[in-house]
């Protein structure tokens, strides 16, 4: 139960892939960016309501972590379901390698001009690391789970509220305001989602 939380966090962690998307589009602005939001976000909820509501009334409480586990793994159906998932997963890398080089060369190089070899070896380095992880840890869950307890609360209440109370002068809005009273308490119990989840998977 105490991986519920995390995951769910989890899923709402889609900040770093937004301004690339957007800088994407043909004709950026707030409305497209809006759409392309909402049709990404009710697609993905119709999906998952759907393997979860199936899976469930396939298996009842023999359900798993990995659904596509419990199913033959000689079918050919359930195949062409892993390589589709696979495809899927492999498609989303560039996605979010793109923000993490990005990021990085900013804070590891910030006034050096753009290099191939560099940009490569960034891409290769986070690669490798992500495959040893991959191969070291044996169910998805305990990443969600580390992960949702972590950096999802970080980049959902914490950073965002920093930047509003460091971006957002005195001049214009004092430090006592009631907004900025309200990204405090939003930081503050934040901070302590981490801690508690922490101490939960701990527990477990």
């Amino acid at each position: 139960m105490s991986y519920t939380v995390p995951i769910m966090a989890f899923a709402f962690v889609c900040h770093p892939e937004v301004l690339p998307i957007y800088t994407e589009l043909s004709r950026p602005s707030q409305h497209r960016m809006q759409a392309v939001a909402n049709v990404s976000i009710g697609a993905m909820f119709c999906m998952y309501s759907l393997t979860a509501t199936f899976g469930y009334l396939t298996f009842y409480s023999s359900v798993k972590a990995e659904m596509l586990h419990i199913y033959n793994q000689k079918d050919q159906l359930i195949l062409c379901v892993r390589l589709a998932v696979l495809l899927a997963v492999t498609l989303t890398v560039p996605v979010v390698l793109f923000p993490i080089r990005r990021a990085l060369q900013q804070l590891l190089f910030p006034s050096k001009a753009f290099s191939w070899p560099r940009h490569v070896a960034i891409a290769l380095i986070l690669l490798v690391l992500v495959n040893v992880l991959v191969i070291c840890v044996f169910t998805i869950r305990d990443i969600f789970g580390v992960i949702g307890s972590t950096s999802a609360p970080s980049l959902i209440f914490i950073l965002p509220s920093i930047f509003y109370l460091r971006i957002v002068p005195s001049e214009v809005e004092p430090l006592f305001s009631w907004r900025k009273i309200q990204v405090s308490i939003q930081e503050s119990t934040g901070r302590g989602g981490i801690l508690r989840r922490e101490c939960s998977l701990q527990a477990d």
